[in-house]
């Protein structure tokens, strides 16, 4: 019995070691001297915050999120993650930007399926977009994949890349889409003159906040209030709450009081409650081309005549909005906005 006890266990030792050796190595941690470092690491994944070669599985601590109404991009699908060093926390004070630590880092990919009806097949990846937050400040850095899907390399020139795909409704589209360069990234993402996220405020997403909490990852200072942003394509709320949220995100973060576009007086944040900032009856600061010789920026129940749908709807580089970040009409906002401003009266 000693012997086939001790048979056992020198079996049992043997196979524990081949499945050790047989094992894949762990994954490493995400490197924080990188992502601290000067200069840019010259491809992604050399700061391992994602554990296999394709970006789609995170590394530890790399939380994925979603917001409730996101920015369009060309029909971009895309996947969000933020990143936050052991031992550090983000904090939450009432609806707005979470305060993210140094260290922390806000991660974005942009990719296509071949067929937006099946969003989970056949996807190619374009870009990843990282914001990390270093103690001089926030610093954008955008990585383009090649064509194996195995590696993104920075660009910091922006790029333009030809995709194909079949829309919801069946439809063949194609465009050269835009990655951005260095000073494009710095317009969209300036507040008071400094680069910032944006959209990770606390009511674009609601619950999620909650999860953190408990999980550790969020110190909260204060709750929500009631007002979290709406789901642009929720049909079952008012098409102006809906509206509200879309050129909030949008347009509302250049459309805004610390944004680039301040000196518009043009105001698309859910923050605002003045029609007139929001531009209802509003006349543009500069007219001509852009405005399509209209005379406000919203013509309550004429949409037609309004400078918001003319704008929205061109895809002229001198006259659309927002002006960069696409280069397609978005035909769903679009109707939407215009659902909007004809229920106006």
């Amino acid at each position: 019995m000693l012997r086939f006890g001790a048979a056992t266990l020198i079996l049992a030792i043997w196979a524990l070691n081949a499945a050790a050796m047989s094992a894949p190595p762990p994954a490493p941690p995400v490197d924080d001297a990188a992502l601290m470092a000067d200069a840019p690491a010259p491809v992604l994944s050399a700061y391992h915050l994602f554990t296999d070669v394709h970006g789609r599985v995170p590394a530890a601590r790399v939380t994925p999120y979603d917001i409730a109404t996101p920015l369009f991009t060309d029909y971009a699908a895309k996947t969000r993650y933020f990143y936050l060093p052991p031992g550090k926390t983000a904090r939450v004070d009432g609806p707005c930007l979470i305060d993210f630590p140094v260290g922390a880092v806000l991660i974005k990919s942009f990719a296509f399926p071949a067929d937006l009806r099946r969003p989970a097949a056949d996807v190619r990846r374009i870009e990843t977009r990282l914001l990390i937050h270093r103690p001089t400040g926030w610093v954008a850095q955008t990585y383009v994949w090649n064509d194996d899907q195995t590696e993104a390399v920075i660009k910091r020139a922006g790029l333009r890349v030809p995709v194909a795909f079949t829309d919801a409704l069946g439809h063949a589209r194609s465009t050269l889409y835009g990655v951005p360069n260095v000073n494009q990234c710095k317009e969209c993402h300036s507040q008071n003159g400094v680069l910032a996220p944006i959209g990770v405020k606390a009511r674009n997403l609601d619950r999620q906040v909650d999860l953190w909490t408990g999980r550790g990852l969020i110190t909260r200072v204060s709750r929500i209030p009631t007002g979290a942003t709406p789901r642009w394509d929720d049909p079952a709320l008012p098409a102006a709450d809906r509206a509200r949220a879309y050129l909030d995100a949008n347009c509302g973060h250049c459309h805004s009081r610390a944004g680039l576009a301040s000196n518009s007086g043009l105001f698309l944040t859910l923050e605002e409650t003045d029609p007139a900032v929001q531009g209802v009856g509003k006349r543009p600061t500069a007219a001509g081309r852009a405005s399509g010789d209209l005379a406000f920026d919203i013509a309550p129940g004429r949409p037609d005549e309004s400078i918001i749908v003319h704008r929205m709807a061109s895809t002229d580089p001198g006259v659309m909005m927002p002006p960069i970040g696409r280069t397609l009409a978005h035909d769903e906002g679009l109707a939407l906005v215009r659902a909007y401003i004809e229920g106006m009266r």
